[in-house]
């Protein structure tokens, strides 16, 4: 017998802990591809926000998360365990995609749950690592700005895709080269080759969101890449910060001229 998908994903988004919320985000995609899940026709009026955080992880505004050196070794924890963080996160932006957003086609839900499954791999990747190092997640204080524009786009499928995994992740993208040479410096190099996994498979999220964000403006009969401009302005989200990653950019589906755009902040 076939169960809800949505019940399955609001138990996953509402789960606090640190082992099971990964593990509970592979089952449902595994679940998915086998057929254990069906959709429901009927589309509630309202979804609400649903998140459980691990208890021991310290969240506070973003200018208040300490600096460290990635030349310590606390420093280059700190480093690590941040981007941990971002791929937690991560794993409940996805499954909040999928929860959030009914009506679409079943390829929108598979692909949601497969990245929900990455971002859990990602984030074991991490933790495991973290582990040798002599920490864990939750060590370190962390900022929420990725779920946070997550909670501002709650409303709007086209707005969600192109501000979170179109705006916020690609920042991702282009945030990875620094790091990893920063680690590279330090002579870290099974972090470098976590961050070279990372990076591979965030360039086929963002090009996710990207072919779903076009697929909604094709709907609307609107521009894409100048609603995209649009929207960063209108919400008050970041720009781009240069240098961009523009290779894996373009691999995930910006356009030459988007990009250029984008570094002029061209509205």
């Amino acid at each position: 017998m076939t169960e809800n998908l949505f019940d399955h994903l609001h138990k996953a988004l509402a789960e606090t802990g640190i082992d099971s919320k990964p593990l509970l985000a592979q089952k449902l995609c595994d679940g998915w591809q086998a057929g254990k899940f069906f959709i429901p026709s009927d589309i509630p009026k309202d979804i609400p926000l649903v998140r459980g955080v691990p208890a021991r992880l310290e969240i506070v505004q973003g200018g208040k998360v300490p600096r460290r050196s990635p030349a310590t070794p606390e420093g280059r924890a700190a480093l690590l365990h941040a981007v941990a963080h971002i791929e937690y996160a991560a794993i409940d932006l996805a499954l909040d995609h999928a929860y959030r957003f009914r009506g679409l086609p079943q390829a929108y839900y598979a692909e949601w749950l497969q990245v929900a499954a990455d971002e859990a791999r990602h984030f074991g990747l991490l933790r495991s690592y973290l582990q040798t190092l002599g920490y864990d997640y939750g060590d370190f204080t962390v900022h929420d700005s990725l779920w946070e524009m997550g909670a501002k786009t709650a409303h709007d499928r086209l707005v969600r895709m192109a501000l979170v995994p179109r705006l916020m992740e690609a920042r991702g993208l282009d945030a990875t080269p620094p790091i990893r040479r920063k680690l590279l410096q330090v002579g870290d190099q099974e972090a470098v080759r976590i961050l070279d996994i990372i990076l591979a498979d965030e360039i086929i999220h963002v090009a996710i969101g990207d072919r779903w964000f076009r697929h909604l403006c094709a709907e609307q009969g609107i521009d894409a890449e100048t609603t995209y401009r649009e929207l960063i302005v209108r919400y008050s989200a970041p720009w781009p910060v240069l240098p961009m990653n523009e290779a894996a950019r373009l691999a995930a589906g910006f356009s030459a001229d988007e990009l250029r755009r984008l570094a002029l902040r061209q509205a």
